[in-house]
């Protein structure tokens, strides 16, 4: 029945009712803020949202891609520059290490002109077309053999810097994304571990195919060797000398074709579901990022961590080629023990949800810190003499150590999103791409002293780039800089890691006390 307002006629005492305009009035409020609790209840529940194993799939793709031209970057842009392209080894460091002082500059810029603009293609997805292109030609420039730049360090250092202002315009974004897919944990959680196993396959086409491919394709000293892949024996010449310089460029071209399809894929595939508000993207500013420096603990925290464990990632990465070539002497075997390497980080991330679970948060990067630490304690076995030409032990070795590194570098992404949570809560804004740009400057930190510093110490301890066989006291640098120095980082990041204030418990609170504030 219609609820009518009745007037009383003061001179008779009746009642009548009053004009429809009223109650109509009242109708279409009460009906509209229907469709508003509809909506919010909607975007609530959007944001919630259960990734299907192809979202996922699809989002992963960035990482393949990122990692198939990137990671070839870190490593082996040094062995190329240091060998074929004939630059010094202390001019190839400080190259490094600038490009990476600019970035400290530019990546804060790049994480707020990102969220302070949308379009109708998303926030964060239209980056990765708009510089994911320019990044894989300037990629394939570094390796590419032009006549007259060959040894010039200014190509050298403009394409590098060049490659890396790039970068940032992809890679940020890209971690931005990662946070606006869901906000369900376990959705998270599991995209996490598939991020990681497609990553991981394209460290098996770097660390594993990409040098064995290489050395089928130099003209120089070629020779029939076992390549580790029980007994099998291919042609491979040397690609430590100039002469291979077309070896590179044809093999990491086509990489370089792989990894933009891949980023095609991940655009196509992804859907951004937890946005800023209109508000929020007006109200961006670039001293946002000092605030969040002053007042999200658990980013800073998260921060150190990563820039340890990309530092003594790429100390490893970074003379990875030099410790087969120069301390065992078996750089035909690097296919074969970088496919055992990539075991691990392909196989086993399916299980990450569950060791959290049992292991806790913290106890989960404890344990694989420590497996990282034991694999590096026996890749120091077997740089003894008279282990050189133990392929089993390089095996063993390898394994762990690379289990223990995937593991612990490839699950702390999924804190990511929980600490742009945790800064949305305490500052009112969703400052996703200026959170994610703060943690590529400690990861780029960690990549320049861990592609920089390196490169230094061979320095000081002699190593001579043209030099087919290598001092003692260089040797010794190089397995100061494999085995120990990344043992004392990843023994700090432990406790890095033991402070980090973020529970699961804490993340079930921060949602739900968003919620009540989006509502």
């Amino acid at each position: 029945k219609r609820a009518y307002c009745l007037k009383t006629q003061p001179a008779t005492g009746e009642t009548y009712p009053k004009s429809d305009l009223f109650n109509k009035a009242l109708h279409k409020t009460n009906r509209s803020l229907l469709r508003m609790s509809k909506n919010i209840m909607h975007s609530r529940h959007d944001e919630y949202h259960k990734l299907t194993r192809g979202e996922r799939i699809g989002y992963g793709m960035g990482d393949f891609a990122q990692n198939l031209v990137f990671g070839t970057i870190g490593g082996f842009l040094a062995l190329h520059m240091l060998t074929v392209n004939t630059i010094s080894t202390a001019t190839a460091g400080f190259i490094f290490l600038f490009v990476r002082i600019i970035n400290v500059f530019w990546d804060p810029m790049v994480g707020t002109y990102v969220d302070k603009r949308t379009s109708k293609a998303g926030k964060y997805r239209p980056w990765l077309l708009r510089a994911g292109v320019p990044l894989v030609i300037l990629s394939a420039l570094l390796f590419a053999p032009i006549p007259g730049v060959k040894g010039s360090v200014a190509f050298a250092f403009i394409i590098y810097l060049a490659l890396d202002l790039v970068y940032s315009l992809v890679n940020i974004p890209y971690g931005s994304l990662n946070a606006s897919l869901t906000r369900d944990p376990e959705s998270i959680d599991k995209l996490t571990s598939t991020r990681m196993m497609l990553a991981n396959s394209a460290n098996l086409l770097v660390y594993t195919l990409f040098p064995m491919f290489v050395q089928m394709a130099a003209p120089k000293d070629r020779s029939l060797k076992d390549t580790g892949f029980f007994g099998l024996e291919l042609n491979l010449g040397n690609y430590t000398d100039p002469s291979a310089n077309y070896a590179w460029f044809g093999v990491y071209a086509i990489y370089m074709i792989i990894g933009a399809v891949a980023l095609f894929i991940c655009y196509k595939c992804t859907k951004e579901r937890v946005v800023a508000t209109a508000e929020q993207t007006a109200n961006v500013k670039t001293t946002d990022l000092f605030h969040e420096l002053r007042h999200n603990r658990p980013l800073v925290i998260l921060g150190m961590f990563f820039m340890l464990a990309f530092t003594f990632m790429f100390f490893m990465n970074t003379v990875n080629g030099f410790f087969n070539q120069f301390v065992v002497g078996h750089s035909e075997w690097m296919g074969a023990v970088g496919l055992v390497a990539s075991i691990p980080g392909i196989a086993f991330p399916v299980f990450w949800p569950k060791l959290k679970k049992i292991f806790g948060k913290k106890g989960f990067f404890h344990l694989f810190l420590a497996m990282f630490i034991v694999g590096e304690l026996l890749t120091y076995v077997w740089s003894r003499e008279g282990m050189h030409d133990a392929l089993w032990l390089a095996y063993i070795a390898t394994f762990i150590k690379q289990w223990g590194l995937t593991s612990a570098t490839g699950f702390m992404w999924a804190l990511v999103p929980e600490v742009i949570a945790y800064g949305e809560l305490k500052s009112g804004k969703r400052n996703a791409a200026i959170i994610n740009a703060i943690m590529g400057l400690f990861l780029k930190i960690g990549f320049t002293i861990g592609g920089a510093i390196p490169l230094w110490l061979l320095a000081v301890y002699g190593f001579n780039e043209s030099g087919a066989v290598q001092s003692a006291s260089a040797i010794d640098g190089i397995i100061m800089t494999a085995v120990w120095i990344p043992i004392a980082l990843a023994a700090i990041s432990m406790v890095i890691m033991q402070v980090y204030p973020i529970s699961d418990k804490h993340v079930t609170d921060i949602n739900r006390q968003l919620d009540e504030i989006r509502v």
